[in-house]
Parts: C-alpha cells; structure tokens; sequence
C-alpha cells in the first residue's frame, strides 16, 4: 500500500468518526508545551535539542480527533511535523479500547524523503488498584521514509502516588519488514501543578546504541499546559 493509499485510509476513518461524532455535543481542548528534547519511541527527532509543540483536540462522546505540531530536525531542511488523528473509544467489562489512526506529515521535508506515512491504532486499557496499565499495537502498511510495512508494539502503566504526583512506564517494540528492530522503554514522573499545568520528568532508553546517538539513553523534562 502506497503512503498516498495510507493517507486516503485515514481520511476515510477520520470522516467517518465524524459523521459518528455529530449526533453527541462535542467539546474541544488545546496543550502548549516544550521540552528538553522530542523522544518518540525512544529516538530524539529534533536532532538532542528542545521541543515546542501544540495542538488541539475535539471530543464528542466516545469519538475523538485532533492535530498536533512539533519542530523536528532530521538533518535536511524539514522544519515541523504535523499529526492528524481520530479515534473511537469504546468500553468492554473493565477495559477502555481505543480504535483510531494517526497520519504523521512533515513540513519542508526533501522531495523523494517519504516521510509521511499512517498507522492504524488498537490499544486497550484496564484499571490496576489505584492506577492502570495498558496495551497497544500501531501498524503502518508503509513507513517513516524508506520503511516499508512497520508495526510497533507497547505495554505500559502508571500509578498515582500522591492527589498530583503520578509514575509511569512503558516497553515497546519497534519491527520493519527488514532491518531495523529495536526496543524501548521509558520510566518517570508527573507533577501536576495544577488541573492545567504539568511538569513530567522521564528516562528513556533504547535496546540499540550502535544505530547512533538518536537511539542512546536521556531525561527528557516535559513542560506541557492544556486548556
């Protein structure tokens, strides 16, 4: 499947959800923030320097949609990427699932790169004491630039230790249909200053050093406000 199907997939999705959405009273929420560096699953994207990102997201019901932005700085001249996203959350018994699609595009990204692609997303949810854990699968039909079929898989959890202090962790599985699998993981803290503001201290670590320093162990110090 061509990143140009993947983009017409999740378009598809994302209308859907909204012919979904309008029969509930929708509601909407923005988050600012910055960081000391943009990890995602496990590898820095802005090249170990600080993050700013924003987005908005639309809730109606058990439907969600939203977009994201953050700088990026892969060594060429692509300044920003751009998420787009929708989902359904469904209950079943005690677990909360989450059905959705994400498209990652890139701002200023070199002709033939390739970056933008989609991932389809099923992950699910369960109460754990006081806290929870959790569990997802992304699959992409066609990767992050050169990738092609990529699938990557998540455990994680978190639990409150006090009204606004809470911990959490996660392990993941990176897979291409080639080369370039990896691990990952991540631990830290969350400090909520108050209902709208958030301070989150984390490390992150991943199984492969020798793929270069992107991949290497860091804090990440994560500043983020919603509203």
């Amino acid at each position: 499947m061509s990143k140009f199907s993947s983009l017409l997939m999740a378009s598809g999705l994302v209308f859907a959800l909204a012919g979904a959405a309008r029969a509930e009273t929708p509601s909407v929420t923005f988050n600012l923030g910055a960081a000391s560096d943009y990890v995602f699953r496990g590898v820095s994207q802005t090249d170990e320097d600080p993050q700013v990102f924003g987005g908005a997201d639309l809730t109606a019901g058990k439907v969600y949609a939203g977009v994201w932005a953050s700088n990026v700085d892969f060594g060429d001249k692509t300044d920003a990427e751009i998420d787009l996203y929708a989902g359904y959350k469904p209950t079943l018994g005690p677990a909360t699932l989450d059905l959705g699609v994400i498209y990652y595009g890139y701002v200023g990204a070199p002709g033939g790169a390739d970056y933008g692609n989609a991932e389809l997303k099923v992950a699910a949810s369960v109460p754990a004491g006081k806290g929870g854990v959790g569990a997802a699968v992304f699959y992409s039909p066609d990767g992050f630039g050169t990738a092609k079929e990529a699938t990557y898989y998540e455990v994680n959890g978190g639990y409150p230790l006090a009204k606004a202090i809470s911990v959490s962790a996660a392990l993941g599985r990176q897979t291409y249909a080639g080369s370039g699998d990896y691990t990952t993981w991540n631990l830290g803290g969350t400090w909520n200053f108050t209902d709208k503001l958030a301070l989150d201290l984390r490390y992150h670590d991943t199984s492969e050093h020798d793929f270069g320093k992107l991949y290497d162990s860091r804090a990440v110090a994560t500043l983020k406000a919603v509203f």
